[in-house]
C-alpha cells in the first residue's frame, strides 16, 4: 500500500534544512510524492476514475457546444471590472481579478476552461478527503458523484461567474483544515487567506470566516487533556493564524473599496438586498416607521408583491430613490428600515426565511425569482444576445467589453455537442428531494440520538462537523439576508455530499495516549514510498 506520512502543514511551513538534509529538495519530493500519492488512490479505484472521466467528458462537451463562455447579468459587472479595475457597489470583485489574470491570453475558453478544471479538482478533493477519514471507496465515490455529473454544476462552470472560484477556494481551505488534527501556524495562515480570498470573490462567504477560526479552536479544546494543555495553546495559535489570514484580504479589499468610495466596506447594496428579504412580509401599519422611511415603505401587501429576488429590480421605491438604491446614505435608509422590519415583525421574518430555505428541498422546481433568472441556468440551442448599448462598468458597454477580452463573437453555439449537454442538463441533476437527503446523512455523521435519552450528541467522527456546518450556513445565510436563489444551492453542494460522505467513516475512538504522543514532536517526518497494494 502506498503511505506515508507527510502532510500539508509540512507543506506550509518554509523547510531550509533538517535532520537528514535534502532541505528544498526534500520539500520539492514531499510534493511530487502527494501528487503521485492523490493519482495513485484515484487509480486504484476504477469507479471514481471512471466517474472522473464522465466529468471531464460533460465538460468538454460544453465547451464544445459553447466555444467561450455562458453569460448572466452580473457577468458583465465582473468583465468590466477586470477590464477597468475599480470596485462595484452592488458586489465585490474579487472574481475579476482572476478574469484580470488571465485577460492577457483573451479566451473565455482558457477562462472556462479552467474553471470546469476546478470543478473537477473539488470532487477530488472530496473523494480524497473522504478516503482519508476512512471513508470506503465506494460512499467515498457517491459523495463526488454530484458535484461530476450535475448539470447545473457544469453549466455555471461555463458561466462567467463566480460560484466556482468561491467553492474552490473554501473547500481548498478546508482541506488544508482536516488534513491533520494538528495545524501549524504558517498552513493555518494560509488557510485563512483563501478564506479571505473566497469572502473577496462571494460575500455570502463572510460566515466562514466565523466559522473556521471557532472550528479550530473547539477541535483544540476536545482534543486536550488534563495532563497538557499545549494542544490549548496550539489550537489558539491556529485559530488565531486563520483569524488573521482572514482578515488580511477582506480588509485590503476594503481599504481599496475606500480609495474609490469614502468608506470601508465591501460594497453598498446590504441595505438592498435587506429590505428586498424583508419586502416578502413588511407592513408599515405594523412596523411604524420613522418619516424619513416612509418613502420605502414597500406598496400593497406581502402575498401582492413578487420574491424578494424579483422584486428590488421592479420595486417603484427603489427605481424612483434619488441618489440610487446604492448611494451612502439609501444604504443606511433601507438597511434602517430593513432592521426596524425584523424587530417589529420577527416572527415575519422567520417564515420568510424557512420558505426560502423550503425551495432548496421541492421538486419539480420553481422558476423562482422569477423565469428570466431561472432561464440563465440552462443550456439553450440559440446564442445568447449581449447587450449592446448597456453598461455595468463605465466605460465600456456588455458586448465591447465581452468582444475586448475574448476577441471573438461573445456567444456561440456549436452542433451536435450543445443539444446533447443541454440535454443531459434537464436530466440529470441534483433534485430537491436528494439534496434534502444529502444535508439530512450529513447531519447523521454530525450528530446522534441517546438511547436512553432523546436529546443530540456530538459524533466522534473523524472532520464531519465542518463540512455539514458549512454547508448549512453558505445555504442559510443568502437566504437570511437576501433570498433564496438555485444558483446559490451550487457552492453548497460540495461541502453537503463530503460531509454525508462521512456518515459512513468509522467512528473514532478516545485515544489519549495517541493524542498526547502527537503532541511531542513538531519535526517533518517522511517515510519512502511503499509498494501500491
Amino acid at each position: 500500500m502506498l503511505w506515508w506520512r507527510i502532510t500539508f502543514a509540512e507543506l506550509g511551513r518554509p523547510v531550509i534544512s533538517d535532520r537528514r538534509g535534502g532541505g528544498i529538495g526534500a520539500a520539492a519530493g514531499i510534493v511530487r510524492a502527494r501528487r503521485v500519492w492523490v493519482l495513485a488512490l484515484i487509480a486504484r479505484n476504477s469507479w471514481f476514475a471512471a466517474a472522473l472521466a464522465a466529468g471531464a467528458v460533460l465538460r468538454l462537451l460544453a465547451m464544445l457546444g459553447y466555444p467561450g463562455a455562458l453569460w448572466f447579468p452580473d457577468s458583465f459587472g465582473y468583465l468590466g471590472a477586470a477590464l477597468r479595475p475599480q470596485p462595484d457597489l452592488v458586489r465585490v470583485t474579487g472574481y475579476s481579478a482572476y478574469l484580470r489574470a488571465v485577460e492577457p491570453f483573451h479566451s473565455l475558453t482558457l477562462v472556462t476552461g479552467m474553471q470546469h478544471l476546478m470543478g473537477l479538482v473539488v470532487a477530488v478533493m472530496i473523494y480524497v478527503l473522504a478516503r482519508r477519514s476512512r471513508v470506503p471507496t465506494g460512499w467515498a465515490t457517491a459523495a463526488a458523484l454530484p458535484v461530476l455529473l450535475d448539470g447545473f454544476e457544469i453549466e455555471d462552470e461555463h458561466m462567467v461567474m463566480a460560484e466556482t472560484l468561491f467553492t474552490f477556494l473554501v473547500m481548498l481551505a478546508m482541506l488544508l483544515m482536516l488534513w491533520r488534527a494538528r495545524m501549524r501556524w504558517p498552513t493555518a495562515l494560509l488557510t485563512g487567506v483563501l478564506a479571505g480570498c473566497a469572502v473577496d470573490v462571494r460575500t455570502e462567504g463572510l460566515p466562514v470566516l466565523v466559522v473556521f477560526p471557532a472550528f479550530l479552536l473547539l477541535r483544540g479544546f476536545r482534543s486536550s487533556t488534563r495532563r497538557t494543555r499545549r494542544g490549548d495553546g496550539r489550537a489558539w495559535l491556529a485559530a488565531s493564524a486563520v483569524a488573521v489570514g482572514c482578515a488580511m484580504p477582506v480588509l485590503a479589499y476594503a481599504g481599496w473599496f475606500h480609495s474609490w468610495t469614502g468608506d470601508y466596506m465591501l460594497t453598498r447594496s446590504d441595505g438592498l438586498y435587506l429590505w428586498g428579504r424583508v419586502s416578502s412580509f413588511a407592513e408599515c401599519s405594523v412596523i411604524r416607521p420613522p418619516t424619513d422611511e416612509l418613502t420605502v415603505c414597500p406598496s400593497g401587501s406581502p402575498s401582492s408583491r413578487t420574491p424578494p429576488g424579483d422584486y428590488i429590480w421592479r420595486a417603484p421605491q427603489i427605481l424612483d430613490i434619488a441618489g440610487g438604491p446604492v448611494s451612502a446614505a439609501n444604504d443606511a435608509l433601507l438597511s434602517g428600515f430593513a432592521i426596524r422590519a425584523i424587530e417589529a415583525q420577527p416572527l415575519g421574518y422567520l417564515r420568510s426565511v424557512l420558505s426560502g430555505l423550503a425551495l432548496s428541498v421541492e421538486w419539480p422546481r420553481r422558476s423562482y425569482p422569477n423565469a428570466g433568472t431561472v432561464y440563465y441556468y440552462y443550456f439553450h440551442l440559440k446564442p445568447q444576445v449581449v447587450p449592446t448599448t448597456l453598461s455595468w462598468i463605465p466605460g465600456g458597454t456588455a458586448y465591447s467589453d465581452a468582444v475586448r477580452y475574448g476577441r471573438a463573437t461573445p456567444s456561440r453555439v456549436t452542433e451536435p455537442f450543445a443539444a446533447l449537454i443541454a440535454r443531459y442538463e434537464r436530466l440529470f441533476y441534483t433534485p430537491g428531494p436528494l439534496f434534502g437527503l444529502i444535508l439530512l446523512t450529513g447531519l447523521g455523521a454530525v450528530m446522534r440520538i441517546r438511547r436512553r435519552l432523546p436529546y443530540l450528541v456530538w459524533r466522534r467522527r473523524a472532520t464531519s462537523m465542518l463540512p455539514w456546518v458549512t454547508a448549512v450556513v453558505l445555504l442559510v445565510f443568502p437566504v437570511a439576508v437576501a433570498d433564496f436563489d438555485y444558483r446559490y444551492l451550487l457552492p453548497v453542494l460540495p461541502f453537503a455530499c463530503i460531509a454525508a460522505g462521512l456518515a459512513f467513516a468509522p467512528t473514532r475512538k478516545r485515544a489519549v495516549p495517541e493524542a498526547d504522543a502527537a503532541l511531542q514532536s513538531d519535526e517533518v517526518t517522511t517515510q519512502v514510498p511503499g509498494p501500491v497494494s
